[in-house]
């Protein structure tokens, strides 16, 4: 988090990230690693935290909607 509260830079590139569309297997970790600089470990770490802040629901409100729908879909099926 910046000292205003918004995202950080990297924070908001993950949910961008989340937000695209990948051509085929591996290509979306390849940008992780390469785009971002992170680990896909490290990327879906920061992704699941961003998913209960609310920062990044203000900021993407689609993209982690849907991620939330998704999450709450494989619990129930748990």
């Amino acid at each position: 988090m910046t000292d205003d509260g918004r995202l950080t830079a990297t924070e908001a590139a993950v949910l961008a990230y989340e937000g695209r569309t990948w051509p085929g297997p591996g290509a979306k970790e390849r940008a992780i690693r390469e785009g971002l600089g992170l680990t896909p470990v490290r990327y879906y770490q920061l992704l699941n935290a961003l998913m209960d802040d609310p920062r990044a629901l203000e900021h993407a409100p689609g993209t982690v909607n849907r991620l939330r729908r998704i999450r709450e879909a494989q619990r129930a099926r748990r």
